[in-house]
């Protein structure tokens, strides 16, 4: 029987046919080191500056979304219809003096203040805490007392920014209506610091009152009830303390309201006319005490303030 002859031939190959496609190029590392940063160093001073920027740009929502803004200019324009009013008249009537006197303004328009601290000290005190970004500042060299100032600073310029723009407007009117250059002036500047104070004092109050929770509703109830049960309170008593002939009693009860209190230091300190119907006894006790009020307001706010976010330094 035959067999059949081997075959010659070479055995297929078993290996996967070569791919046409191109393999991806392979990836390469730049080792460019590491250095040593040999910039300036801007320190405390500049992160102090910036957070008292940010925090002033946010309250009348500057970088922020349009509806951020809208409050906030909303109520600067309801703050400065009455000054350009008062312009009008000043001009087109020329009384024989101004309507409303720069002492007096903010104490016509504190309803307005009052909205407006109530709705911007949460933004700047309560909304790091509610969304725990306040470790986050801690961790870079910024200390406590740093942090406390910038964000106080800012609301204390965003409130005396509302009350003074209507101000300085109704000085203009009053220089337009050709009243005395001398007089105006000493009237504006009594305007102003007494504005300055009002805002240091409702910046204070507002602000440990949204230090102390984390809920943005509540912190604008919390504010606005304060101001509005106290300043209605301290009128009361002194209505019915000045009715019954206790004028002196009646004048020391300005001392439990922020507006009353302010209205006071104004009277005692600066010459003032009273916008209150009973004003603060003048002479020496009445000085101290409303001065005194006002000092401990400030530095006792400040002070919690500084406890509060030791606690959450801590924490």
């Amino acid at each position: 029987m035959s067999v059949p002859p081997e075959s010659t031939s070479p055995p297929e190959s078993t290996s996967p046919p070569e791919s046409t496609s191109y393999a991806a190029p392979a990836g390469v590392i730049h080792d460019i080191g590491y250095r040593r940063y040999d910039g300036p160093r801007l320190g405390r001073g500049y992160i102090l500056r910036s957070l008292f920027v940010q925090s002033l740009r946010a309250t009348y929502g500057l970088g922020r979304t349009a509806r951020a803004k809208i409050l906030p200019f909303l109520l600067g324009g309801v703050m400065l219809l009455p000054a350009a009013i008062l312009v009008a008249v000043t001009v087109a009537i020329k009384p024989p003096d101004p309507p409303v006197a720069y002492t007096r303004y903010f104490v016509y328009t504190q309803a307005v203040i009052a909205i407006f601290a109530a709705a911007q000290a949460p933004q700047i005190f309560s909304r790091d805490l509610r969304f725990r970004t306040i470790t986050l500042y801690f961790s870079r060299p910024l200390v406590r007392i740093d942090y406390v100032v910038a964000k106080y600073a800012a609301l204390v310029a965003s409130l005396f920014l509302l009350m003074a723009v209507p101000l300085v407007v109704m000085y203009a009117g009053a220089l337009l209506g050709k009243y005395p250059f001398g007089a105006q002036t000493k009237g504006l500047l009594a305007g102003l610091a007494g504005v300055a104070v009002l805002a240091l004092v409702l910046a204070g109050i507002s602000g440990v009152i949204s230090a102390l929770t984390t809920r943005r509703g509540f912190g604008v109830a919390a504010i606005i009830t304060v101001l509005t049960v106290t300043y209605g309170g301290s009128s009361f008593v002194a209505a019915i303390l000045g009715e019954r002939g206790h004028r002196t009693a009646a004048g020391y009860a300005g001392l439990f309201s922020p507006v009353t209190l302010v209205d006071g230091v104004q009277v005692v300190a600066l010459g003032a006319t009273s916008a209150s119907p009973v004003p603060p006894p003048s002479g020496g006790l009445g000085v101290l005490l409303y001065v005194l009020v006002t000092v401990l307001v400030v530095g006792g706010s400040f002070g919690l303030l500084m406890l509060r976010y030791r606690k959450v330094a801590a924490s």
